[in-house]
């Protein structure tokens, strides 16, 4: 614990069998140590530990104040029992804590390896092992250091590791020796082995190694395939040797298992506000009375010194009222008892096993239980305004099939009859019977290709034949004729497979070698080299030779980049391919396109000379080899495109509308293409053809980024005026073009009123137009356009452009982008987020999100380990907001008004009381009961509500999703809900103090004997006290749900039928060409070799959906309020022409998808349910005149689902009248 700090390291040499040589750069050793605490350190550390918290300092300071008898009217054991029991509980978690990590790590330490020592392998424990020294690993085994691959039993000198405790991958990945160690499979050769290891130092890089090795006057470059990694797995490998590079804590295992930031509530914060002010309160009090008692001791004490004079301290009324002033901050610090944290933190973890327990979040197909990672953040979910979700494995399920392909200009996949009609699919083809390698679970329907494959069509072959070679997936043969893909992504797995099944079977790879069954023929085929993918590539090659000679280059990739390397003579078949594809694309479907060149002798071998130059070049490589990649990747065939559909997961649909209609704006931000996106946002009902405009941002330059998003707010600016009925609208700010943010659909347009003051520049955009958006906007911006957009003299247009769209997609977005969008919006919305995602590449954006959700699925559990909230399906985040979350917040709130409540009521009997004992800090109540007064006497009524209470039942929050609005506009707790508790609790304890001494002061006894004493007034005030507050709680409900009563008029009309104004920037309808060309969307790597284990996996893809407010609601007018108080911005009210006008269209008699007329006055949307659609219908509120729907109508007409698996046809604002008109299948 207290090694000495080594300064850091700026390269590390190692080497081999050398320990002497080793220990003079003092390297750490292998034992490693997570545990914060031994028995010696524990007391101290843990007290210091605790004492960081300012609430526990200032308990410490109260119970030194009381140790001082001069100046405590109560005992220390007031303050020291209380403060004892939180100091003990907190010290016994984290012992407990402690303990299992000593556990573990005892466990991991003590494992047993064989050392190569003096040319014998010993067995030594893994603490025991340094850097320099030789281990052998057997098959099974657990990697106990970073390890340089010397030599492995497997041919090649291979070896299949894999790396779930690493980056939570299950598939094998494969690493390779350097050719001139992998003899050295002996132990005897390996003692003589004296190489040295100069490379980087340590670092938390998983997928990088730089380093070289010098051995017999030769230098041989290292890079990560030569690496086992501490916390991997051998698999499927016999035996291994390697020498020890990094040990204990400089793995890059324990690099990565840094402490994930600590992160607080709102609550919390604004806690800290208040016990500061209730602290200033306090030393306010204690002034007041120090002063009453300098008066009274000057006025009145004097008169009794000569038989009561002061204590020997005390010698003059200045220095009384100084002894008093801390006397009474003795005496009234119960305004913030210690109680109040222990019983949050009881209260949160009670919350947090609720979620663990919750059977609806269970999923049984995985087996996986949805689980509570913390325990601080459980009232904040239930205040979200922005989800930022992943697409891929979080929307989707990641579970590719093989649906449809083109080759040589013809579709294969779809089932047509004679008349051209598309068929049902009833019955998969049978491959079985002529295929004994098929893999059963694969289902294809259309018989033509398969039998295009058995009469030999020469492209359908060489199809085939490129997705059975060009790929990167690892076959394993359980036993004969039953072979097991581990595929890197599971869209490459598709492809292999569905070769696999039309007699192109891949069965076994070696570094040069790919061996295939092609229709029951085995062939070999020597892999001469593969171009490496990567995310500015999108598209991977490989070279190889045929048993015949023949040298061919097969390549797959991305359309866009594919078809631009193309010979000229393809012009024809790219056109007719480019339809299939766009086709595809419009069925959600994943593209890649596919071709191949071939190529001479003497192409080959120039061409291998110039790759083997840069292969092996220090500076600058990865470029060098993209320059060597690029020519050899021109003047390709076309062979056709595959088409691979993800799914949506269930629910997904369903679940987004619920959130939108719960005022929760859902981003997507996606690594995918554009076209993939839009495809997914359309399924998911993000996207609608009913939408106004969709934008699309794609500049490549900061002018012409900042220019189209000009034109999108002059778009919607337009669109708001002729929705107007043509009236014209003034807008200042940003060029003419108006800044809109946060207004997500929101009022009606008659509502709006320009802002008379002047605009600021452009960085500073007028908010009194935020609200003004009502149409269905969309907006699609690509990762390039967004590099730029998030600069900061552009990131406020973006973010206030982004907010009046109801969707939102971010495209080809990398792992930091998705980190920075979601640092904006925390950083200028003040609002709280939440980040969801089931991948690596979403861990960033995750940890910077106030709530981090992570899905366990298909991409390991990187995004699970680094979140605060986990689950298998993306539906069940509405059941975590929208129950847990809200039930969470409203007994947090109520926990604390109610708890401030009868802490000020109890403690301000003693402030009323010091104007009657002469400001002496005499108490009034017994000590004991001061002392136990939150812990025993008042805690089990507080407990269970902030425990159990419930003001709906569960199906009632999910069928009012309006129910959750209360949280983001935080109308339960705040600034203003605190004066009211202490006011509350002031004014009772006026009325405790003041009754029951009017009462008992002058009465007596019929003997003439006084009726009360101080400890009769003592005991009556602190029995009322318990009953009253006991009580209390169920007022404090009723309060709380009082609020939430409709308060007047604030009903709003919408404009009239309008036309969609102009040609939008990027109009995208259903008929349009959205192509899917998702084009390796999965991490760069295989490049060096086939065995390379870098993770090829699917980049994820994310939506983004804006829903609006439906209903013309209290909450509205709150909305609206919170808005022009947080900006100053000085709106005029709508006048009553103006509301009478805009409130005289016609109501809507159907319903259409997007809910575009769904805002109408008085009118609320309904969900209801068909065989094939979810409609929104709309709710006259009868009787009544135009902005009279209050929340009761609601409730009267709720959002009921009438069946699930549905298709959600809209669910948004008040908008424009839809461009293609659906009719509801409910009317």
């Amino acid at each position: 614990m207290f090694r000495k700090r080594l300064p850091p390291e700026e390269e590390r040499r190692v080497r081999a069998n050398d320990r002497e040589y080793n220990e003079k750069f003092q390297y750490a050793s292998n034992c490693i140590m997570t545990s914060k605490y031994n028995i010696i350190t524990f007391l101290p550390v843990n007290l210091f530990e605790q004492f960081q918290e300012v609430a526990n300092t200032y308990f410490l300071f109260l119970l030194i104040l009381q140790l001082i008898p001069q100046i405590s009217s109560l005992s220390w054991f007031t303050t020291i029992v209380p403060l004892v029991l939180v100091l003990s509980i907190t010290a016994v978690k984290d012992a407990t804590d402690d303990y299992f990590r000593h556990k573990s790590d005892n466990q991991v330490n003590n494992r047993q390896s064989q050392v190569l020592i003096g040319g014998i392998l010993q067995k030594e424990k893994w603490m025991n092992v340094r850097v320099g020294d030789i281990i052998k690993l057997e098959n099974n085994q657990f990697v106990a250091a970073d390890l340089l691959l010397l030599s492995s039993s497997e041919p090649h000198s291979l070896c299949y590791i894999e790396t779930a405790e690493l980056d939570g991958e299950t598939n094998m990945k494969v690493r390779q020796s350097l050719s001139v160690t992998s003899e050295l499979g002996d132990p005897n050769n390996l003692a003589q082995f004296d190489g040295e290891v100069v490379c980087e130092p340590p670092n938390n890089k998983l997928d990088r190694f730089c380093g070289t090795l010098y051995w017999k006057d030769c230098k041989y470059p290292l890079s990560n395939q030569n690496m086992l990694l501490r916390g991997c797995v051998l698999r499927n490998t016999e035996s291994c040797y390697g020498l020890v590079i990094f040990a204990g804590p400089d793995t890059k295992l324990m690099q990565n298992s840094g402490r994930t930031k600590f992160k607080r509530t709102s609550i919390d914060r604004l806690m800290n506000t208040l016990v500061l002010w209730i602290f200033g309160f306090l030393v306010c009090m204690g002034v007041i009375l120090a002063i009453g008692n300098a008066v009274w001791e000057k006025e009145v004490g004097a008169l009794f010194q000569s038989f009561l004079p002061w204590d020997p301290p005390v010698d003059n009324f200045l220095f009384s009222a100084f002894l008093s002033f801390w006397s009474y901050v003795i005496i009234l610090n119960t305004v913030v008892p210690i109680s109040l944290y222990v019983s949050v933190e009881v209260i949160r973890l009670g919350h947090s096993y609720f979620i663990n327990w919750d059977r609806r979040m269970f999923c049984s197909r995985s087996n996986t239980a949805a689980e509570a990672r913390t325990t601080t953040l459980n009232e904040e979910l239930g205040q979200v305004e922005y989800i930022f979700s992943d697409k891929t494995g979080t929307l989707t399920q990641n579970i590719m099939t093989f649906n449809k392909c083109s080759i040589n200009g013809r579709a294969y996949g779809e089932v047509m009859d004679i008349l051209g009609a598309q068929q049902k699919r009833v019955q998969p083809l049978d491959f079985t019977a002529w295929n004994p390698l098929a893999d059963r679970d694969f289902c294809f329907y259309d018989q033509s290709l398969l039998e295009a494959v058995m009469v030999g069509e020469p492209a359908v072959h060489e199809f085939l034949r490129v997705l059975s070679l060009c790929h990167t997936v690892m076959s394993e043969e359980k036993r004969e004729g039953v072979l097991v893909y581990k595929a890197q992504s599971p869209d490459e797995g598709a492809l292999v497979t569905a070769a696999r099944n039309f007699g192109f079977v891949f069965r076994s790879r070696t570094p040069g070698t790919v061996t295939t069954h092609e229709l029951g023929k085995a062939v070999t085929y020597t892999l001469l080299a593969i171009l490496d993918f990567n995310n500015i590539r999108k598209r991977m090659s490989v070279i190889v030779r045929n048993p015949e000679g023949r040298i061919r280059l097969y390549c797959k990739g991305a359309d866009t980049v594919l078809f631009e390397r193309l010979h000229s003579c393809n012009h024809e078949l790219m056109n007719i391919t480019s339809d299939h594809l766009n086709e595809y694309a419009g069925d959600g479907l994943r593209t890649l396109a596919l071709a191949y060149r071939d190529l001479s002798e003497e192409q080959w071998e120039a061409w291998a000379e110039r790759f083997r130059g840069a292969d092996k070049a220090t500076d600058c490589r990865d470029d060098r080899l993209a320059a060597v990649y690029e020519e050899i990747e021109q003047d390709m065939m076309l062979l056709g495109a595959t088409a691979v559909e993800d799914k949506l997961q269930d629910g997904v649909p369903e679940t987004i509308a619920i959130l939108s209609l719960a005022n929760i704006k859902i981003w997507v931000l996606t690594g995918d293409k554009q076209e993939t996106a839009v495809n997914i946002g359309y399924s998911c009902k993000m996207l609608t053809d009913d939408m106004t405009e969709i934008f699309i941002v794609n500049g490549h330059t900061v002018q012409s980024v900042r220019e189209e998003l000009r034109k999108s707010r002059e778009r919607m600016l337009e669109s708001a005026r002729t929705r107007d009925g043509g009236k014209e609208v003034e807008a200042q700010g940003w060029g003419g073009a108006c800044a809109f943010g946060n207004g997500c659909g929101g009022d009606g347009a008659s509502n709006w009123v320009p802002n008379k003051s002047k605009c600021s520049p452009p960085q500073a955009p007028p908010s009194s137009l935020l609200e003004s958006i009502s149409g269905e906007f969309a907006l699609i911006i690509s990762g390039h356009s967004l590099a730029h957009a998030l600069e900061a003299d552009m990131e406020r247009e973006f973010l206030e452009t982004a907010c009046a769209c109801r969707a939102v997609i971010c495209c080809r977005v990398t792992p930091l982008q998705k980190a920075l969008v979601v640092e904006l919006v925390k950083r200028h919305k003040k609002a709280v987020t939440l980040a969801i995602g089931d991948g690596a590449n979403d861990v960033s954006m995750i940890k910077t999100a106030h709530i981090g959700v992570g899905i366990s699925g298909q991409e390991g559990i990187q995004a699970v380990l680094a979140s605060d909230y986990s689950f298998s399906q993306f539906r069940f985040l509405q059941r975590l907001l929208l129950v847990h979350g809200r039930w969470s917040y409203l007994r947090m709130c109520r926990f604390l008004c109610y708890f401030f409540y009868k802490n000020f009521a109890f403690t301000m009997v003693h402030f009323w009381f010091g104007f009657f004992c002469g400001f002496s800090a005499q108490t009034v109540y017994d000590q004991y009961f001061i002392t136990l007064y939150n812990i025993v006497y008042t805690s089990l009524p507080v407990l269970a509500m902030g425990i159990f209470d419930q003001d709906v039942p569960e199906q009632r929050s999910l069928e009012y999703p309006k129910l959750y609005e209360p949280g983001q506009l935080n109308l339960l707790f705040n600034k203003r809900e605190f004066f009211i508790c202490i006011a509350q609790g002031i004014y009772t304890s006026v009325v405790l103090f003041f009754i029951p001494y009017g009462v008992l002061s002058h009465a007596t006894q019929s003997n003439g004997v006084p009726l009360a004493d101080y400890q009769t007034f003592a005991v009556t005030t602190a029995t009322a006290l318990v009953i009253v507050v006991s009580v209390q709680v169920r007022n404090t409900q009723l309060v709380l749900q009082k609020k939430r009563k409709p308060g007047g008029r604030v009903g709003r009309g919408v404009g009239g039928a309008g036309v969609a104004s102009g040609s939008a920037l990027g109009r995208l309808g259903r008929g349009g060409s959205r192509r899917s060309g998702y084009a390796f969307a999965h991490q760069e790597g295989f490049g060096e070799l086939i065995t390379s284990g870098k993770n090829m996996r699917l980049s994820s893809m994310a939506l983004a959906t804006f829903a609006s407010r439906h209903s013309s609601s209290w909450i509205d007018t709150l909305r609206r309020k919170k808005h022009a108080n947080s900006t100053g911005a000085q709106n005029t009210p709508p006048t009553g022409e103006d509301s009478a006008a805009s409130s005289q269209t016609p109501p809507l008699s159907t319903s259409s998808s997007a809910a575009g007329k769904a805002g109408q006055a008085c009118n609320e949307p309904v969900l209801t349910h068909s065989p094939d659609d979810i409609a929104l219908s709309v709710i006259r509120c009868p009787e009544r005149e135009v902005g009279e729907c209050s929340t009761g109508t609601v409730q009267e007409a709720p959002f009921v689902w009438k069946g699930t698996g549905a298709r959600i046809n809209g669910a948004s604002s008040p908008g424009p009248p839809p461009i293609a008109e659906e009719t509801s299948s409910g009317e």
